[in-house]
Parts: C-alpha cells; structure tokens; sequence
C-alpha cells in the first residue's frame, strides 16, 4: 500500500472519528440546554483532531458533516440553537490551524477574531436569548439589556482572548494524542 493512500485513508478515519464526535456532543448539548456551551466546546475540541495531522480539507469536512449531522439527527427544530456553532466555535479551530500555517500575525489574527467572536456573541443573544436577557421588569436586566453591546464588546473580548489561548493550548494537546496514534 503507497503511503499517500495510507495518509489518504488515516485523513478520513481521523475526520470521520472527529464529526462523529462532535456530533455527538452538539446533539447533547441541544438536548441540554444548560450544558449547550459545553457542547459547542467539546464538539470544538473533537473538530481539532484532523487538524492536528495538518489535514485541512479533512477539518472542513468534518466540520460541515457536523453541522449538516446535528440538523439532520434533531437539532433541526432548533436549528438557532447551532448558530453560534456554525458561526464561530466550528470554525474557530480551523482557523487557528490556518493562522499557525500561513504564520499570520498572532495580534492581528487575535483582534481580527475577537471581533468574530463578538459578532458571534451578539448573534446568540438575539437569537438564543431572543434580544432580553432575564425579566426586564428587574432594574438589574434592565441595565444589562440596555447596555448589552458594550457588555459584548468589553466582556467578550477579555473573554475571547483567555478562550484563544486555551483552544491554542488544547489544539498542542490534541497534536500530542494523535502522534501516538500513528507516527
């Protein structure tokens, strides 16, 4: 057997173990809805295992056969609650690999993606939380509605910058498993 057949065949293992994964833990998620958050990251996690072989093409599949697996397998009811997830956290990890590839620089591409991630944000709290955060008869909602984009912008960034940093991190965690599946 040549050996790019074998990265061929390694490449869709890794991107169908991946998906399936993800899939997995977004059908949870939308099922749980506290626990929805968890489920955008862990599917984000398991879409970082292609990528970790360098397998780009393969990461994209996976995280369109994800989004495309989750509708079609119960979320299609609910299909706004994915919106964040295929706006932002399937797509952050590959660009992240991207950005490691092409060798962009690290603050250009962290502003350029705390602003994504902001966007994102702002989407979720107009679909999710369908524009009201709480009662708004309680003058604590109130404010935070009121205010919601400067609670976006200010909050969200501080928070995207720690959450890049530890995605970057559990990408090298990641890498380190898949080595010692296949050299």
């Amino acid at each position: 057997m040549s050996k790019n057949k074998d990265s061929k065949s390694f490449e869709i293992a890794l991107s169908a173990v991946s998906c399936a994964l993800a899939v997995i833990f977004l059908l949870i998620g939308t099922y749980v809805r506290p626990i929805l958050a968890t489920g955008y990251i862990m599917a984000e996690i398991c879409l970082m295992i292609p990528l970790s072989k360098d397998f780009y093409s393969g990461g994209a599949l996976a995280y369109i056969g994800t989004c495309i697996l989750t509708v079609l397998l119960g979320a299609i009811g609910e299909l706004w609650l994915l919106v964040p997830f295929i706006m932002f956290f399937g797509l952050h990890p590959l660009l992240n690999a991207l950005q490691l590839k092409f060798k962009i620089n690290k603050w250009l591409a962290a502003i350029v993606k705390a602003v994504w991630f902001d966007f994102a944000l702002w989407v979720m709290y107009i679909l999710v939380f369908d524009s009201s955060i709480g009662d708004t008869s309680q003058s604590v909602y109130q404010v935070i509605n009121d205010y919601i984009l400067a609670f976006i912008f200010v909050g969200g960034t501080i928070i995207f910058f720690v959450y890049d940093y530890i995605m970057f991190r559990c990408q090298k965690i990641i890498n380190a498993f898949v080595y010692r599946i296949k050299k």
